[in-house]
């Protein structure tokens, strides 16, 4: 048996957790966007909006990088519809949104 498989090994198992904890976020993300989004906003990788006026959260990065939405979500967004809740995000229920949008962004 060659002597670097046990590194390796160890190496995966390692890094395991770590790509674990990315995908849950991102699965955490989801279920915020589900519970607090989705009745407006199409969530997911494909399917359109319940509000006409909504963007896909899939073509949010095709205007800017998501990342930038941690700020308006942080002091609450400000939208020109009554439909859109204006309450602030925590900075953990924000990491996961962004999490779970970097997920599904299309070109």
């Amino acid at each position: 048996m060659p002597r670097h498989l046990p590194i390796a090994a160890l190496l995966a198992l390692l890094a395991s957790p770590v790509m674990a904890a990315g995908g849950d976020d991102a699965d955490a993300g989801h279920a915020l966007a589900t519970a607090r989004c989705g009745g407006c906003h199409a969530i997911d990788a494909d399917g359109a909006s319940p509000m006409t006026q909504a963007p896909p959260f899939r073509t949010l990065g095709q205007n800017y990088p998501v990342e930038n939405l941690e700020e308006a979500l942080a002091e609450g967004i400000f939208a020109g519809h009554p439909e859109m809740p204006d309450d602030p995000w925590s900075p953990e229920d924000i990491a996961l949104l962004i999490a779970y949008l970097k997920t599904i962004q299309t070109r």
